[in-house]
């Protein structure tokens, strides 16, 4: 019932571990797999070796809403290839989430990363406190960037989504223009929190991106947005917590979601939520979780009327 396929990628479960959290060493995303996550997204991936930025990089503003500014630290691709070849002993689809600071090292890490093993490639041009955000704001570059890789990679290509501009579907259009093969949508979204005694912000870094359930119904929206004008997959990624929140998702026209902030809770959330989406549809008579995609589109909102 809960079997989806993303662009070839064949999971038993929609859930996928969202880049950032937990995605950096075979033995946190072991525990994800053997729970019964459907797919692994690792951490992003760069060129070469990066600390990020120093404490505090992340805090919780509100019940399950998080503020961090990690700053894209990484072990390099180099040195991740291990990490992606011990994953790649299971059955299971693996996303590796890359960046760069050029298309040519985007293309790098991506060929290194597709050599080693990985089943799909996302790509991070939409991190709101790094220089890679400066892409996903951009049409044209994001057309650019995602034309240049699929001519060379033989796997499908992810982009993950900037919420941080003023139309979220030109940039998705642009990037379905080029041949990405799915959309993931959405990234944190750019925040700053403010301390009152120190006057200065919480964060080390300054402003970070912002997570959790605070930008769930954002995510949501923008997800119903792209579903309308767009022919490639979306995944829903934004706030998810609860099995309420996948069929949300999946009810605004979402093919597959991934997971993050909520594994503060603890890795069990992946069970809980997947047996609470197998009996949602069993009690609502569906055969399949791709029965529910898109069906809140099926409604028709209230028009204003005119004055007489």
């Amino acid at each position: 019932m809960l079997e989806v396929n993303i662009s070839g990628l064949k999971l038993n479960s929609p859930l996928i571990l969202a880049s950032g959290i937990l995605g950096v060493s075979y033995s946190t995303m072991l525990r994800l797999i053997n729970i019964g996550i459907g797919a692994i997204t690792t951490k992003s991936i760069g060129p070469r070796p990066r600390r990020g930025f120093k404490n505090p990089s992340i805090i919780e503003l509100y019940p399950g809403t998080f503020l961090n500014s990690v700053g894209l630290g990484n072990p390099g691709i180099d040195n991740f290839i291990s990490e992606i070849e011990e994953i790649k002993s299971h059955k299971i689809p693996l996303i590796v989430s890359v960046f760069g600071d050029s298309n040519e090292t985007y293309l790098d890490v991506a060929l290194k990363a597709q050599n080693a093993g990985a089943d799909a490639i996302e790509i991070n041009i939409s991190c709101p406190h790094a220089e890679v955000s400066s892409i996903g704001i951009d049409k044209g570059l994001t057309f650019e960037i995602v034309k240049f890789l699929k001519e060379k990679l033989t796997i499908p290509l992810f982009v993950k989504m900037n919420p941080n501009v003023t139309n979220i579907v030109e940039i998705a259009l642009a990037a379905e223009k080029g041949g990405a093969d799915g959309l993931v949508a959405i990234n944190t979204l750019a925040a700053l929190k403010i301390d009152v005694n120190t006057k200065r912000p919480l964060l080390a870094h300054g402003s970070g991106g912002l997570s959790g359930k605070a930008i769930h119904p954002i995510a949501v929206k923008k997800v119903y947005d792209l579903y309308k004008l767009l022919k490639i997959p979306i995944i829903g990624c934004g706030g998810i917590d609860s099995w309420q929140d996948v069929v949300e998702f999946f009810l605004a026209g979402a093919s597959a979601v991934q997971i993050g902030t909520a594994f503060y809770k603890g890795t069990e959330i992946i069970t809980e939520i997947n047996h609470g989406l197998t009996q949602y549809l069993k009690d609502n008579g569906f055969k399949s979780i791709n029965d529910v995609k898109g069906l809140a589109h099926q409604f028709k909102t209230q028009e204003v009327p005119d004055f007489d």
